[in-house]
């Protein structure tokens, strides 16, 4: 009789055990079980800024890019956007943009010298197409308009945008390369000193201009 009973009791003591080291039952298990969260998460594609490159092409045209400048994640209307380092005790840093509207869009080389030059009021009052710079060059046999301009700068985007944005002591260079595609649009502006400071960078990427 006694061996009858032990059988019985034998397998309860078994089975209690068991429940007792069951996983479902042990935090300790589940926490070593679940898959552990990357400490950072990447960063959406859209603010990913690349790096900067060597050469930029469009419309049937190259250039080379300084090294020094760092390229900016993409923005609308533009091929690129680089910004430059700043001078000793310039806050912002230069920006070139390129712009490129495709075949005979964007408007002409004078239209477009012209909204540049507008963009910069002059102590004096006067225009400040008296006061800037112009010249026409070839380079590799691509005809280029370069321009030169300061003045308190109208920074706010668009030609017909209120004059909310100014910036005195501001600097631009300019440079239009006709190509056998279409007019490629370079646009330097930055604080005068740092423009300053950048300008062999940028005449050596406007020199590098070239027909692929």
């Amino acid at each position: 009789m006694t061996s009858r009973l032990f059988g019985p009791l034998l397998a309860s003591l078994l089975a209690m055990a068991l429940m007792a080291c069951s996983p479902e039952q042990t935090p300790e298990m589940d926490a070593v079980t679940d898959p552990v969260a990357p400490t950072q998460q990447p960063r959406p594609a859209a603010e990913q800024v690349p790096p900067a490159t060597a050469q930029g092409a469009v419309a049937g045209l190259s250039w080379s890019v300084p090294e020094a400048w760092v390229a900016q994640p993409q923005r609308p209307m533009r091929v690129a956007t680089y910004h430059t380092s700043s001078a000793e005790g310039d806050s912002d840093p230069g920006e070139i943009a390129v712009f490129y509207f495709g075949p005979g869009e964007g408007g002409t080389v004078e239209a477009n010298v012209d909204r540049w030059f507008q963009q910069f009021d002059q102590d004096d009052g006067r225009p400040t197409s008296e006061v800037a710079e112009r010249e026409t060059m070839d380079v590799n046999g691509t005809r280029v308009t370069l321009v030169r301009a300061s003045g308190t700068y109208n920074a706010a985007a668009g030609p017909m945008a209120p004059r909310a944005d100014l910036r005195p002591g501001y600097r631009l260079m300019g440079a239009i390369a006709e190509g056998p595609e279409g007019a490629v649009f370079f646009k330097f502006t930055g604080p005068e000193n740092t423009v300053q400071q950048e300008e062999p960078r940028f005449m050596s990427m406007v020199e590098s201009i070239q027909e692929m």
